[in-house]
């Protein structure tokens, strides 16, 4: 059976849904061990041990999180030599990608992003080109590290598995390393984290700087609220929410479209969504081309109808 590494990196309090995937699907192919990053405490440890991880690593050293993300890769390359995996499974975040690319150079091994299926030689499937073809792709050199999409593996239930050990591992951050001077909390939404929403409801050019029938239609979904580039670049929404071929790749079960043309540079961050719901003024608008439900009208009538069935049905 093979053993396949996870980076989970700063889950906080318990583990997110994306990192129960990561898990799920390393423990389809053998035995899961996890590189871990934070504050490990027993709650996280006990469901790591029910998940089948046979053992945890962790740094040694205290300010792997001092840097950008050069502490984190000379962690993740150190726990790769001492364990010699299979493959390397992590998130599909930006931090993420970024970590497995230069984790791929240190350790002379092949990179594959935005994963939304492994097969049992990892061979990975990924959609490209803005969602127009499915390729498949296998890394031939090294160990594979594969960054998999949220929402694209069925988490599975726990089971009994007995507490994992946990490993310190001592990787000293590069001296030349960028440093970081200060952190900013950001405020809570109360909403999910965009690339892992199961929901997802979008505002673009039409909602006319009024993000409200947006935010209460994905606040009745229980879902996040995403943008197109021209809601973030008018200041509209923070970049953070934008979805598209500059912003975040996303693969909701539900993503509902408001107001957004459905240029290429969108589709290519939504269109492996499952079901995707498109509202718009004009019957022309290319989004209706990729839509699975098309609705040809205002907005800021549809929207608000909606959220008001919504509530109503679970009242």
């Amino acid at each position: 059976m093979a053993a396949v590494l996870v980076l989970i990196d700063h889950p906080g309090a318990a583990l997110h849904k994306s990192h129960r995937e990561l898990l799920t699907l390393a423990t389809t192919f053998g035995d899961a061990t996890v590189a871990f990053i934070g504050d490990l405490n027993e709650q996280v440890l006990q469901e790591l041990g029910a998940r089948g991880v046979s053992s945890v690593y962790q740094p040694a050293a205290s300010d792997v999180d001092d840097s950008l993300v050069a502490g984190k890769v000379a962690f993740l390359t150190e726990v790769v030599r001492s364990v010699a995996p299979a493959a390397v499974l992590l998130g599909n975040t930006f931090e993420a990608k970024e970590i497995a690319a230069r984790a791929g150079i240190q350790l002379s091994s092949g990179v594959i992003t935005d994963a939304v299926a492994i097969g049992e030689d990892f061979t990975v499937t990924k959609s490209v080109l803005a969602g127009s073809y499915a390729v498949e792709a296998k890394v031939t050199t090294g160990t594979p590290l594969i960054t998999v999409k949220a929402n694209t593996v069925e988490v599975a239930p726990v089971g009994n598995g007995a507490m994992p050990s946990v490993v310190a591992v001592d990787s000293p951050t590069p001296a030349n390393a960028a440093r970081i001077t200060g952190r900013t909390t950001k405020p809570a939404s109360g909403r999910p984290e965009l690339t892992e929403a199961r929901v997802i409801v979008a505002g673009g050019r039409g909602v006319d700087g009024n993000f409200t029938p947006v935010e209460e239609l994905a606040d009745a979904l229980g879902g996040a609220v995403g943008a197109s580039r021209a809601a973030t670049d008018a200041g509209w929404i923070e970049h953070s929410a934008q979805v598209g071929q500059t912003g975040k790749t996303v693969s909701p079960q539900v993503y509902i479209s408001a107001g957004i043309s459905g240029a290429i540079q969108q589709k290519a961050g939504m269109q492996t969504a499952k079901v995707i719901i498109a509202v718009n003024k004009d019957a022309d608008s290319p989004v209706f081309e990729i839509a699975d439900f098309g609705v040809v009208g205002d907005l800021f009538k549809v929207l608000p109808q909606a959220t008001a069935e919504i509530l109503k049905r679970r009242s």
